[in-house]
C-alpha cells in the first residue's frame, strides 16, 4: 500500500484536493483510502442510537453493520492516540492511502497553502514535504503546484510513490 498525505494549515483547502484527488485516481482505475486527523473530539455516532449507548456503557469496539456498509468505532479509553502506521493496519488493502492531517508523521506529504489565510508555510522547516501546492506562488525549495490543477497534483502524487 502506498502512502501520501495532504498538510497544511486550517481553511487551505486540504478536504477539498484530497476529495478531488480521490474522485481522480479511482476515475484512472486506482483503488484509494484515506485516513483523516482531527484535533478535537468527534462522534460518527448519534445519542440514543444501540451502537451510541453499548459504547457509552463502556465497549472499547461496537462494530456497526448494515447491507449497505459496516463501521468499527474503537475508545481509547484514556490510552494514547495510535501513530499513522498503527492506524494503516487497520485498513484492506488498496493502491494509495491519502492522509489529510497528521503533520508530524514521517511519511511524504504535500503541503496546501492559500495566500490569503496569511499563514507561514510549513515546508521550509519540515523534510517530509515534497512539494507545495498554492494558490500564489511563494519561494519555496521543493517543487511548486498549483492547486487548483488536481491533474497535475494527481500525476505528481503518483510518480512520488511510484503508481
Amino acid at each position: 500500500m502506498k502512502v501520501f498525505g495532504i498538510t497544511g494549515w486550517k481553511n487551505t483547502g486540504k478536504t477539498s484536493l484530497v476529495e478531488r484527488l480521490v474522485a481522480n485516481f479511482t476515475a484512472r482505475g486506482l483503488v484509494v483510502s484515506t485516513v483523516k486527523h482531527a484535533h478535537h473530539n468527534f462522534d460518527v455516532d448519534q445519542e440514543g442510537r444501540d451502537s451510541y449507548r453499548h459504547r457509552e456503557s463502556g465497549a472499547r469496539e461496537v462494530l456497526l453493520c448494515s447491507g449497505t456498509r459496516w463501521a468499527l468505532m474503537h475508545e481509547l479509553r484514556d490510552t494514547p492516540e495510535p501513530p499513522l502506521r498503527e492506524l494503516l493496519t487497520k485498513l484492506s488493502p488498496v493502491d494509495l492511502v491519502l492522509v489529510e492531517g497528521f503533520k508530524t508523521e514521517d511519511h511524504a506529504k504535500l503541503e496546501c497553502h492559500r495566500q490569503e489565510t496569511g499563514k507561514t508555510l510549513l515546508a521550509p522547516n519540515d523534510p517530509t514535504i515534497v512539494a507545495v501546492a498554492s494558490d500564489a506562488a511563494p519561494d519555496v525549495s521543493c517543487p511548486l503546484l498549483d492547486l487548483d490543477d488536481t491533474d497535475k497534483i494527481a500525476d505528481f502524487i503518483l510518480g512520488k510513490v511510484g503508481l
